[in-house]
């Protein structure tokens, strides 16, 4: 009996062991790449040799982005105030190209741009345009004139829509909006977000629209 016992350990630790080397066996396979006969795929090269990483880029800076529109559209009669609190519309600035932009102190891209809006209406300064910045702060002229103070502001006249209708009325998503208006109080394109508004491409843009002229008619 007990040498049956001896033959069955013996037996069962045989198994083990066959089983243990077959597993290693394949680890060593699995881990340095050998294949059976059967495995005749060979990796490409491209899969041996990693990609070249891909020199960044920049992209350019976004080209002047205005949208103009198919026909113009009528500007609604809005009433806001001026630097000294006289009750304006529209109607108004008939007969100027105008630069209508709706902006506000606490609108920080708005800030950022609101110097080359006023070094805009300086180079463009005249009877035929104007830029019409026009605040939707609630703190209402007080804001906007320590604003202007602040920041140097002295070619740009000071407009105020304390109750933010403009934003409602014209549709406006989000500030800095600027509405191109053409000298019949029409609404010609518009573009949301802030511009190098003295920037020379952008000026040339502007003057084509002064007077309604083409730019084909420009010398």
């Amino acid at each position: 009996m007990e040498n049956g016992l001896v033959s069955r350990v013996k037996k069962v630790l045989f198994a083990a062991t066959a089983v243990a080397s077959l597993t290693a066996l394949a680890i060593v396979l699995y881990r340095y790449g050998v294949r059976t006969p059967s495995d005749t795929s060979v990796p490409s090269p491209e899969k041996l040799t990693p990609p070249p990483t891909a020199e960044f880029t920049p992209s350019p800076k976004p080209r002047f982005g205005f949208t103009l529109l198919d026909q113009p559209h009528p500007l609604p009669e809005l009433r806001f105030v001026d630097g000294d609190g006289r009750v304006l519309t529209f109607a108004d600035f008939r007969g100027k190209t105008v630069l209508l932009n709706i902006w506000a102190t606490w609108c920080e891209p708005c800030i950022r741009e609101m110097p080359a809006l006023d070094r805009l209406q300086t180079e463009l300064t005249g009877p035929d345009f104007e830029v019409v910045a026009l605040s939707i702060d609630y703190g209402g002229l007080p804001a906007v004139k320590d604003f202007y103070q602040k920041f140097g502001l002295k070619a740009l006249g000071i407009y105020v829509d304390k109750m933010a209708k403009a934003r409602r009325e014209l549709n406006i998503v989000g500030i800095p909006t600027t509405l191109l208006v053409d000298r019949n109080g029409q609404e010609i394109g518009r573009t949301t977000g802030p511009e190098e508004w003295d920037r020379s491409d952008i000026v040339k843009f502007i003057r084509q629209y002064l007077n309604d002229k083409p730019a084909s008619s420009k010398p």
